[in-house]
C-alpha cells in the first residue's frame, strides 16, 4: 500500500527533513529564484550533489521528470521523491528509455517546457541516448541525466562499458553532441550553465547529457543558490549593417522565379514568412516538419518539395531561379539530396546557425532571428508582382489538389495479405487526418510510409498542428509522443499515425498512457510490412526482399489486454473506420483503432514520389547531377 507524503514525512532523517522544507518554501515562493529574493531559502546551502542538481534545474524552469531509475540514480530518484511529495515537480515513471525520450522529447516540442530524463547506468542511458537522436535532429532541448561509474576506480561497476578507460559514456554523449561529466559537486554552475546554453539554444537547441557518477550524487558541497543559471534568453538577432540586405534585395531585382524554402525552423516565424513571401511575390515550397506555416489553401503554398514531395512542391523547386532558405538544414530527402534546384542560381539564406546559413554556394547569408530577419529583408526590397510566376505554380497546385483529392477518394481494393478489399492506406490517412483536424487534435506520425503519406496528405491551416519526426525518422516516436501530455498543465488530445512496423518498436505506450493518464488515440495502418522500404526496393530494384512477414497480429486484442485501453477495430469503409473513430474518441483515456490497409503494386494505392535521393542504384545519376548544381 502506497504511503502519502504525511506518512512518508515520519520517516525522514534530519537530512530529509531539511530536504523538504525547502522544497516547500519554493513551492511557496514560486520556484527557487522567488524563495531566494523573499529569503525563504538561503543563498548559500549545504546541499548533496543530487539536490543542487534538481533545484538548479527547478531555476530554469524544469519541472517534468520522465525516469526510469535503477542503482545508477537512487540518490537522485530519493531527491525527486521528496520534491514530487511536495509538488515542486512531477515525475513520469516510464518502461523503456527510447520511449521516455521521444515523450520528454514531444513534452518540449509541443508544449515548449523543458523536461528532464534520468536513467541509470549502462544500457538504459544507451537507450535513452538513441531516443535523443529525435530531439537532436529537430532542434528540441531536453536534459538528459545518465548514472555513471563511481570517480574512484575501485572496480568495474555494474554496466559500465566495460574498458580500462575513462570516462567512456561521457565521451559517447559528447559525440552525440554537448555532455558534461559531474565529477565534483562543485562543478554544477558550470555543468547547468553549458546546459542551458544548449538546451535554450534560440536556433539549434539540443539535448544536453549529464553525466552523474554514482557516489557522486551523495556527497554534500556548499552551493551558491543565487548563482546557479537561469534559462538562457538571447535577444533577437539580425544583422547589424545593411550590405547584406542590399545585396540580398539586388538579387531579388533580377529575379524572375523566386522560392522560399521554409524548414522547420519558420515554424514560430510563420505570419513574417507569410508577408515575405507576399511581398516579394515568391511560391513557398514547405518541408515535411513544416506544414501549416502557410495555410494550405494560401495560393502561395506550393506544398511540400523534396525526395517525396508533392507535384506542385517539386515543380516549383525545379523551376526557381533563386532561392531564399528559411530555417532549413538542407536535409536530403528536404532538397533532394542537393539537386532539387537545377535552375537556381543563386541563395539568400536565413539562419541562425552559421553551418546552416553557410551550406549551399553563391549565398548572401542573413544570420538571425528568422522574424527579425524577413522584416529586415520586407523593408529593404520593393514589393514586386510575379503573376506569370505564381500562376505557373498555381496550375501546378491545381494539378495536386486533383491527384491528391484522387488518391483520397480511392475505393477500398483487394488484398492478398487481408483476402478482401480494405482500403488505401492514403484513404483511412486522409480519413484519420480530417477527423483530427474536426476535433482540434495534434497529430503525431511515425517514421515510414505512413510518415511519407502523410506529409502530403495534412491539410495544416497553422503551425504545430503536425509533428513528423522526419529529421531522425525513428520508428515508435509517434505513440511515444502521445505521453508527453504527461505533467503537462493543459494537455492536448494527440492522434498518434503509426504503421505496425513502427508501433511494435515502442508498444509500452498501452501501459504507460494508462498509467499516466493520458488522453488519446492510436491510429494503426497495418499493411503487415515495413511498405516505404518495399516501395522503395520496387523503385531501385523492380523486387521486393525481406520488409514483410506472415504472422498476422490482433491489434485490437492485444490493446484491449492492458486495463484501460478501449480497442476498436477500424473496419474496411470510410463508413466503419468514421464510426470507429468516434468511438475511440468518445474514451477517456488512451485509445486504439486498427485499421487495415492494402499493400501492393495499384498506383491509386500511393501518393507517389517525386524527387531524387542518393541511395541505392540512384547514387551515380544523383552525383552527377550534384556536380551541375550552381548553388
Amino acid at each position: 500500500m502506497l504511503q502519502s507524503p504525511r506518512q512518508n514525512e515520519t520517516n525522514d532523517t534530519p537530512e530529509l527533513a531539511a530536504m523538504r522544507q525547502r522544497a516547500r518554501a519554493l513551492v511557496a515562493a514560486g520556484g527557487p529564484a522567488e524563495a531566494i529574493a523573499a529569503g525563504a531559502l538561503p543563498t548559500q546551502e549545504r546541499l548533496t550533489l543530487s539536490e543542487g542538481l534538481v533545484l538548479g534545474l527547478l531555476r530554469q524552469g524544469v519541472r517534468t521528470w520522465f525516469a526510469i531509475f535503477g542503482h545508477g540514480s537512487t540518490d537522485l530518484g530519493n531527491v525527486l521523491r521528496i520534491y514530487e511529495e511536495e509538488t515542486a515537480l512531477s515525475v513520469i515513471n516510464c518502461r523503456n528509455e527510447v520511449e521516455m525520450a521521444h515523450a520528454a522529447t514531444a513534452h518540449a516540442w509541443v508544449y515548449g517546457e523543458t523536461p528532464a530524463v534520468v536513467t541509470s547506468i549502462g544500457p538504459g542511458g544507451l537507450q535513452a541516448m538513441a531516443g535523443s537522436l529525435a530531439a537532436a535532429s529537430n532542434g528540441v532541448g531536453v536534459y538528459h541525466i545518465y548514472g555513471d561509474e563511481t570517480t574512484w576506480g575501485e572496480g568495474y561497476n555494474m554496466q559500465q562499458v566495460p574498458k580500462p578507460e575513462q570516462g567512456l559514456f561521457g565521451r559517447i554523449a559528447a559525440l552525440m553532441g554537448h555532455a558534461y561529466t559531474l565529477h565534483t559537486p562543485e562543478a554544477l554552475r558550470e555543468c547547468l550553465r553549458r546546459g542551458t546554453a544548449t538546451v535554450h539554444h534560440p536556433y539549434r537547441a539540443g539535448p544536453f547529457y549529464i553525466l552523474l557518477p554514482i557516489n557522486t550524487q551523495p556527497q554534500q558541497a556548499e552551493v551558491n543558490l543565487a548563482t546557479l543559471p537561469d534559462r538562457m534568453e538571447i535577444p533577437r538577432l539580425a544583422p547589424a549593417d545593411a550590405d547584406s540586405f542590399e545585396q540580398a534585395a539586388s538579387l531579388l531585382g533580377s529575379a524572375e522565379r523566386p522560392v522560399i524554402k521554409a524548414g522547420g525552423g519558420t515554424r514560430g516565424a510563420a505570419a513574417q514568412i507569410c508577408r515575405l513571401a507576399e511581398h516579394i511575390g515568391a511560391a513557398v515550397v514547405l518541408s515535411p516538419g513544416s506544414t501549416g506555416v502557410l495555410p494550405d489553401g494560401h495560393p502561395q503554398n506550393m506544398h511540400v518539395g523534396g525526395s517525396k514531395g508533392s507535384i506542385s512542391g517539386n515543380f516549383t523547386m525545379e523551376e526557381a531561379d533563386l532561392v531564399i532558405f528559411a530555417g532549413s538544414r538542407g536535409v536530403c530527402q528536404a532538397d533532394c539530396s542537393g539537386v532539387g534546384y537545377p535552375k537556381a542560381r543563386a541563395v539568400i539564406n536565413i539562419n541562425g546557425d552559421f553551418d546552416d546559413v553557410s551550406h549551399y554556394a553563391n549565398t548572401v547569408t542573413l544570420p538571425g532571428d528568422i522574424a527579425a530577419v524577413a522584416e529586415r529583408l520586407i523593408a529593404a526590397t520593393p514589393a514586386t508582382e510575379r503573376s506569370a510566376w505564381l500562376t505557373a505554380c498555381a496550375e501546378k497546385k491545381a494539378e495536386w489538389g486533383a491527384f491528391r483529392k484522387e488518391r483520397l477518394s480511392a475505393p477500398p481494393m483487394m488484398d492478398a495479405a487481408w483476402g478482401r478489399e480494405v482500403l488505401t492506406q492514403p484513404a483511412a490517412i486522409g480519413l484519420v487526418s480530417a477527423f483530427a483536424k474536426a476535433q482540434g487534435a495534434i497529430k503525431f506520425f511515425d517514421a515510414g510510409d505512413v510518415q511519407a503519406n502523410g506529409f502530403q496528405i495534412v491539410e495544416d491551416e497553422a503551425p504545430f498542428e503536425t509533428f513528423t519526426e522526419t529529421g531522425a525518422s525513428y520508428m515508435g516516436y509517434a505513440v511515444s509522443a502521445l505521453l508527453g501530455a504527461a505533467g503537462a498543465r493543459a494537455p492536448k488530445y494527440g492522434v498518434a499515425f503509426t504503421g505496425d512496423g513502427s508501433f511494435m518498436m515502442n508498444p509500452q505506450i498501452l501501459i504507460d498512457a494508462v498509467e499516466h493518464s493520458v488522453r488519446g488515440m492510436i491510429a494503426l495502418f497495418d499493411n503487415r510490412r515495413m511498405a516505404a522500404i518495399t516501395g522503395l526496393q520496387y523503385a531501385q530494384y523492380g523486387v521486393e526482399f525481406r520488409t514483410n512477414d506472415s504472422v498476422a497480429v490482433d491489434y485490437v486484442q492485444m490493446a484491449s489486454s492492458v486495463s484501460g485501453v478501449k480497442a476498436v477495430y477500424g473496419g474496411h469503409s470510410a463508413e466503419e473506420l468514421r464510426a470507429a473513430l468516434e468511438a475511440a474518441h468518445a474514451h477517456d483515456g488512451l485509445s486504439l483503432v486498427h485499421i487495415p490497409v492494402y499493400n501492393g503494386r495499384d498506383p491509386i494505392s500511393e501518393m507517389g514520389a517525386y524527387g531524387s535521393w542518393n541511395v541505392g542504384n540512384w547514387v551515380d545519376d544523383v552525383q552527377s547531377r550534384y556536380l551541375q548544381q550552381t548553388i
